[in-house]
């Protein structure tokens, strides 16, 4: 059984894999309550992630990042969907495994491609081989998502309340 702060929920995973809309739906039935980690650096710095990236490059925003990753874990009782690419420092990944159970939402490639086809406001998907920089963050990330986590649910062609009844039939037997 794994002691965790408060029973903090973090969600990590590729983007595309629906980290949003699950973390949303978890948080309301499970009476918690929840961030984005991407949205709060928006409130807080008062522009998009893209401009972020487009004046400090991503090892800026991987920066500002895991402050705010930091300051959000430390809180009691939330759900927090990741940003894809937050797993990537390791000072992330100590605070995620420190301060709740970490469930990755694992979707596949060709799912992922569909979901984020028409994406604008993803930084890295600005580019015209938006398929390759997928591909390519898939073999990075995959290795850390999956040893990080407590947890893997697959996302494909499920709905949010599946995906999230998975999660919180994994969290009554895990408390």
């Amino acid at each position: 059984m794994k002691k965790v702060h408060s029973q903090n929920i973090f969600l990590i995973g590729p983007m595309g894999a629906g980290k949003s809309s699950v973390g949303k739906f978890l948080a309301n039935k499970l009476d918690m309550h929840f961030y984005d980690s991407d949205e709060e650096i928006e409130k807080r710095t008062g522009v998009d992630i893209g401009w972020i990236f487009d004046i400090e490059g991503e090892t800026g925003f991987r920066k500002r990042e895991n402050i705010v990753i930091t300051e959000l874990a430390n809180l009691p009782n939330i759900v927090l969907a990741t940003g894809g690419g937050s797993v990537v420092m390791s000072e992330t990944q100590e605070v995620l495994k420190k301060h709740g159970f970490v469930i990755y939402l694992e979707v596949s490639l060709s799912y992922q491609h569909t979901r984020t086809m028409n994406e604008t406001r993803r930084p890295l998907l600005r580019v015209e081989n938006r398929e390759e920089v997928i591909e390519k963050l898939h073999a990075e990330q995959v290795p850390i998502y999956e040893s990080l986590a407590d947890y893997r649910v697959l996302t494909d062609n499920r709905s949010v309340q599946a995906v999230a009844e998975d999660i919180m039939h994994f969290l009554k037997f895990s408390k």
